[in-house]
């Protein structure tokens, strides 16, 4: 039985009387077996008349079995030998590193120097898939569906993954064992997928899944090679515990616990870098593999982050942090130095690629800052994201980045036999929920709803059910047409921009300014509870134009200057159009 109080969970198999004075450990009852996390101290257990003593501060007493009672300390580091001093190290953050930090063996060999050049950091390491990886086993299960069982050897997808996984391991003088039957069995299930002519969401999430058990493999064999003790972990077997919505499974509040005990119990045993895969869970009914959506392996990191409660996560990319628009469109586009958790998380949902849209959650919970770095660029200062900023530390700007998401589709609904009637809005979301469908944008009024939808929204669908996606929209307006008159508007983009949007005003201002003198009509306009967003509709052919001429008026420093003095002298003022 144990005591009363249990610190540590982990018992050892040494009795009270070999152990020295001072040593770590918790008294269990009869037996008076220790754990390793806590010092006697000037306790005295009298059915084995031992004491002992030290002058370390005492926690309160414990009860053992018998009522018997013993002092306790929190943890000790008393005990001085090297594997202890080790173990007492701890980790001290997440690293996580995108498929282009990894997509080659020179790349691998650049992770591998950055992590080794923090000789005083213990972190755990969060990878993705090498490179293109899962877009091409994507595509390879696409095609075994109609190849057939005699021809999924010889998809070229297949052949492609199987080279540079090989070409890897060979240049990093590696032996191709390390993931030769992880290549046969995706051969084999490849076949399989050939023979049911079928390709299944669980099964998808299961093809998908070999891009980083390979990646996480290889990388650690590479670190031990160097001299850097390291452990790989599969994540969906280390207590990634999912819902079973495969292909965008959310994780449960279990995986906290479980993470923690897995690893924090390894590296007390046999300390060692964990190299954890990232995307991956396991249904907590089905069992089955599970992924978290695209870029899911940045929610891997900062679940990993607040479980164990670690001073930072830091995640790794190939820009230099987020951006305050997509360099692609405006060239001027400058990292932002500071942001907080609600501007991460809408910058992520309204399609900044940086960071995974649900992935703040977790670090927001545990309060645990994120730093978005470039691997390439290490020197560069990326962005750290925070609770909230010291605004002293950054340029009194009112937006903090504008963000595109383009081929989004927009429906106004119109009803006006609902005219002061109670339900109209729940009888048309719950048509989207029956279809399963994700709403991006809403704005309201007394008889109509306009809104964006993105259909594509699974991550999935982006490949593999494009073609069916025609007559999913001419569902959905059917079914709202039995409610509503429809109007289904294509090809249109949401313009989103963040930051302090609590000076909505001002903002507006210069917004429709800055549009008008474009010639661009804006077709809907959202503010978002959280207070840090607010969206604008375009047509899909004025969106660049809009994003540039936007960034030019909100981010040149001339400009910005003058507004904000327009802006203390007049006040927030009215929107002008």
């Amino acid at each position: 039985m144990l005591a009363a109080l249990h610190f540590s969970g982990a018992r050892v198999s040494r009795p009270i009387s070999n152990l020295p004075e001072g040593a770590a450990g918790l008294c269990y009852s009869s037996r008076f077996r220790f754990s390793d996390s806590v010092v006697i101290t000037s306790g005295f257990c009298e059915s084995s008349k031992l004491s002992c003593s030290s002058s370390r501060r005492v926690l309160p007493r414990i009860a053992c079995d018998g009522g018997r009672a013993v002092e306790v300390l929190e943890k000790s580091g008393g005990v001085g030998n090297d594997e202890g001093d080790e173990a007492e190290k701890q980790f001290s953050c997440v690293m996580k590193f995108g498929g282009s930090s990894v997509a080659s063996a020179e790349r691998m060999r650049e992770v591998a120097q950055l992590i080794r050049s923090f000789p005083e950091e213990n972190p755990i390491v969060v990878l993705s898939a090498m490179g293109k990886t899962t877009n091409k086993l994507l595509l390879a299960g696409e095609k075994a569906v109609s190849c057939g069982v005699t021809n999924a050897e010889l998809i070229d997808e297949l052949g492609f993954i199987r080279d540079l996984h090989f070409r890897t391991l060979e240049e990093l003088g590696l032996e191709k064992s390390i993931v030769a039957k992880h290549l046969e069995e995706l051969e084999q299930l490849l076949k399989g997928i050939a023979m049911m002519k079928e390709l299944t969401p669980r099964t998808r999430d299961y093809l998908v899944s070999f891009g980083e058990c390979m990646s996480t493999r290889i990388f650690a064999a590479y670190l031990n090679k160097l001299g850097t003790k390291a452990r790989q972990y599969d994540a969906f077997d280390i207590g990634f515990i999912t819902t079973d919505d495969f292909t965008n499974s959310d994780i449960l509040e279990a995986t906290y616990p479980a993470v923690a005990k897995r690893l924090h119990g390894d590296w007390i045993s046999d300390p060692a870098i964990p190299i954890v895969t990232g995307f991956l869970g396991k249904g907590w009914k089905t069992c089955a593999i599970t992924t978290l959506g695209r870029g899911g392996s940045d929610l891997t990191a900062t679940t990993i982050g607040k479980a164990l409660g670690l001073r930072e996560i830091q995640v790794w990319k190939d820009v230099d942090g987020v951006l305050t628009c997509d360099p692609n469109i405006y060239s001027k586009a400058e990292p932002v130095p500071y942001l907080t958790f609600d501007e991460a998380a809408e910058l992520a949902y309204f399609g900044a690629q940086v960071l995974h849209p649900q992935s703040m959650r977790p670090a927001r919970e545990g309060d645990i800052p994120v730093r978005v770095k470039n691997s390439y660029n290490p020197n560069a200062p990326g962005t750290l994201i925070t609770k909230s900023r010291d605004m002293s530390k950054v340029i009194q700007a009112v937006l903090t980045s504008i963000v595109l998401k383009r081929n989004v589709t927009m429906l106004d609904i119109v009803s006006t036999r609902m005219l002061g009637q109670f339900g109209f809005l729940a009888k048309v979301f719950s048509i989207f929920e029956d279809l399963g469908i994700s709403v991006d944008v809403v704005a309201t009024s007394e008889v109509s709803i306009s809104l964006t939808l993105d259909p594509s929204k699974l991550w999935s669908r982006e490949l593999i059910q494009q073609a069916s996606l025609p007559n999913e929209l001419d569902h959905v307006v059917e079914e709202l047409e039995k409610i509503a008159i429809v109007n289904l508007l294509q090809n249109r983009s949401i313009i989103s921009l963040i930051g302090n949007v609590q000076r909505s005003s001002l903002i507006l201002e210069k917004v429709f300014r800055v549009l008008r003198t474009n010639g661009v009509n804006v077709q809907m306009i959202s503010q978002g509870a959280s207070k840090v967003n607010i969206s604008l509709i375009v047509n899909d052919s004025e969106s660049e134009q809009c994003v540039r001429a936007l960034h030019e008026a909100f981010f040149d420093a001339n400009i910005v200057e003058l507004d904000l003095e327009h802006g203390s002298n007049n006040g927030n003022g009215a929107a002008s159009k």
